[in-house]
């Protein structure tokens, strides 16, 4: 009799019955287990099926459009309706991000739909009610009888228990029939085994994936458990994942795999983190795995309007039917593009936005901008009140967002720039940090604060710029007056004014804005820190020149 299994080194471990296993000796009933031919069509629930057709739809995705890449190569102001597209980027390194010259970018729409890449075994009911997956019809290619022990069946899984136990005319008979196809038969066999011994034979991420199936159809937890720790411990890749994240929802659901899922996310959302740098990978990513990378905060955007821009084009690319569009961004992706994040002149043009119902995009920006308008107090303890989603949380953009106030004119508005301690440490000795366009006059600004040298070349000092993009040979004249809040009041107070004139990528501010050094500025005692954030604000009223 072979007991190995039961203990292991003096300690304890579960009781196996290895020994037992298709032993008449040791069982009250024979499992006949027949299989059947069914079609290819139905026949789609192993993982190997699921890697065909993601390859397929993979190879099918290839068509990328090419200009979803140069969209994510900066802070897009792009018109997302179903006409043509401006595009507002930065680029270089130097003081004064540019703005491109707007262009139309053609939209590739194939009649690509995402379908699920493959159909739960036995049905949505898991198969609990009936053994046999409506196959009574179907040609029977082979069958086997196995020696089972209905106790150590039932104690595992409620679906035989209920099988032996709830007077059906099977729990009378010795012998009980199940009906399954060609790609159960392997996966259930290393179920049974596992019943009996606590281990699965299946050593790949398809046949343990497929034993994991198996064992949530028949209802057998300890099996699901094991199968997703062996998952998660095996190296992954961004196919395997996206085979965990399209699993059905009774198994996605089931808190025993939640840890593989959760690995799953975490996987695909660091291999795309710099989502520009992937485009076309990420363009051809099914539907859960781009709500894998959307959610993450650490995902290389150069703002959440590139975010936006980029759930709007996928949808687009996969989803060509208006109705179907609307409802995988409506009830899927919506969730994962943080709004509140977004620029104002975006999110004026999410109202005009085909791609969402006019009710939800309506809601949506109401509520970005009640956002908005909160002071930054109130914007913390909602993020941090924000459970399920994280909408009102910032991602680690290239470009920092700002809250604009505009007045009745068109040309005088107030720009808030709040930077956290950690954020101005990690600027020394000489980085910089940009924010996100805002426009005046119909001309796209921006701000940047540095770690630089002051005047004299003597020490480090924090400095703030105001500068207007690349765009023609126009010039403004600009009123700007730079204030910070600062102790004890704590209301801002002004450090800095002056007038401009400004043309395309031209910048104009202060490298010793608080007439400090750098250590001084970030030290405990900081006068400018509250709560480990500076608040900074820039007014700014600008007038076409009389030269421009």
């Amino acid at each position: 009799m072979d007991h190995e299994g039961c203990s292991s080194g003096g300690m304890s471990a579960p009781t196996t019955y290895t020994f037992a296993f298709n032993d008449s000796n040791f069982s009250d009933r024979v499992l006949r287990i027949e299989v059947v031919a069914v079609s290819e069509k139905n026949d789609a629930g192993s993982a190997s099926s699921r890697q065909k057709k993601r390859r397929r739809a993979h190879r099918h995705s290839e068509a990328v459009v090419e200009g979803v890449s140069k969209l994510l190569g900066g802070p897009v102001e792009a018109q997302l309706g179903e006409g043509q597209e401006e595009q507002v980027m930065y680029v270089g390194e130097d003081v004064a991000p540019q703005e491109a010259d707007e262009e139309a970018v053609a939209m590739i729409e194939e009649p690509h739909g995402v379908n699920s890449m493959f159909s739960a075994l036995g049905g949505d009911d898991g198969g609990a009610s009936s053994g046999t997956w409506n196959m009574d019809t179907s040609v029977v290619l082979r069958s086997k009888t196995i020696h089972i022990s209905s106790a150590i069946l039932a104690a595992k899984s409620p679906y035989f228990y209920k099988l032996f136990s709830n007077g059906m005319r099977e729990s009378e008979q010795r012998d009980v029939t199940l009906r399954i196809t060609q790609a159960e038969e392997s996966p259930l066999m290393d179920l049974l085994q596992f019943m009996y011994s606590g281990r699965v034979q299946a050593n790949t991420p398809a046949t343990v994936l497929d034993v994991l199936m198996a064992a949530d159809k028949y209802e057998v937890a300890t099996c699901m458990r094991y199968c997703s720790r062996l998952l998660k411990n095996m190296p992954m890749t961004s196919e395997s994942a996206l085979l965990y994240l399209e699993l059905p929802s009774s198994i996605i659901l089931a808190e025993a795999v939640q840890p593989l899922t959760d690995a799953a996310r975490t996987y695909l959302a660091n291999c795309y983190r710099d989502i520009t740098r992937f485009i076309d990978d990420v363009m051809g990513l099914p539907l859960a795995g781009v709500e894998a990378v959307l959610a993450s905060d650490d995902l290389q955007v150069a703002s959440e309007d590139s975010v936006y821009d980029f759930a709007v084009h996928w949808a687009r690319h996969h989803y060509p039917k208006l109705e179907e569009r609307r409802e995988v961004l409506g009830s899927r992706l919506v969730w994962l593009i943080r709004f509140p994040m977004m620029s104002s002149r975006k999110l004026r043009k999410v109202l005009t936005c085909t791609d969402f119902e006019h009710e939800l995009a309506s809601k949506l920006v109401l509520e970005a901008l009640f956002f908005k308008a909160e002071p930054s107090h109130r914007q913390r303890q909602l993020a941090m009140e924000e459970t399920m989603h994280k909408r009102y949380c910032e991602r680690a953009y290239k470009y920092r967002p700002v809250k604009v106030v505009d007045f009745d004119t068109s040309s005088q508005c107030l720009v808030y720039l709040d930077l956290k301690l950690d954020e101005c440490r990690a600027l020394y000795p000489q980085g910089r940090v940009y924010t996100q366009a805002f426009h005046l006059g119909g001309q796209g600004f921006f701000l940047s604060a540095h770690c630089n040298l002051d005047q004299q070349g003597q020490y480090k000092c924090f400095g703030l710029f105001l500068g207007m993009q690349e765009k023609g040979s126009v010039s403004f004249a600009v009123d700007y007056e730079f204030a910070a809040r600062m102790k004890p009041t704590w209301e801002f107070t002004p450090k800095s004014k002056g007038s401009y004139v400004f043309t395309g990528g031209k910048a104009v501010g202060y490298r010793n804005l608080f007439g400090m050094q750098w250590q001084d500025f970030i030290a405990e005692g900081s006068p400018y820190f509250r709560n480990n954030i500076v608040h900074l604000r820039a007014e700014l009223t600008i007038k076409k020149s009389p030269s421009g």
